[in-house]
């Protein structure tokens, strides 16, 4: 991995500073398109990380930033978030909603505010471990932060 923040990494650093988030952009030596990818270089509990999954909701992009502890119940999370069909996105659905590919989608950073959803399990660690907008790059971050600059929802989602 080059020492230069890819360019999606360089939009999330930037809209973090936008919204007052502390947390610096890490580079890790491999791609962490999982929770337990990024876990075990991160060294920490899998729970720990956020993972940013992107839904179709009716036609219109979800964001649930979910424990790695945690599988999302689509019919809990359709029931919470007022839609009649909650599906995974596709890997274009996904990169037009946030202009990031999957294994990298971060909290913030996308072209336009995507409705949010914040696993209420990640309150439980004292930071949280979010991605950067590749696969490569995450940031520590707080529960009460990612609700915060994503203006989301803590939601329990299964």
């Amino acid at each position: 991995m080059p020492e230069k923040l890819p360019s999606n990494a360089v939009v999330v650093e930037s809209a973090l500073r936008e919204r007052g988030a502390d947390g610096e952009i890490v580079v890790l030596p491999e791609k962490a398109p999982t929770a337990a990818a990024a876990a075990a270089q991160l060294g920490c509990d899998v729970g720990a990380i956020a993972n940013s999954l992107i839904f179709d909701a009716d036609g219109a992009p979800l964001l649930v930033l979910t424990s790695g502890a945690h599988r999302v119940d689509v019919e809990l999370i359709a029931r919470t978030a007022g839609a009649e069909r909650v599906r995974r996105a596709t890997p274009e659905f996904v990169r037009a909603a946030t202009g990031q590919p999957i294994g990298g989608v971060a909290p913030v950073g996308h072209p336009a505010p995507v409705r949010t959803l914040v696993d209420n399990w990640l309150s439980k660690h004292e930071v949280v471990w979010a991605a950067g907008g590749h696969p490569h790059t995450v940031f520590p971050t707080t529960f009460d932060e990612l609700v915060r600059i994503t203006g989301g929802t803590p939601v329990d989602v299964e």
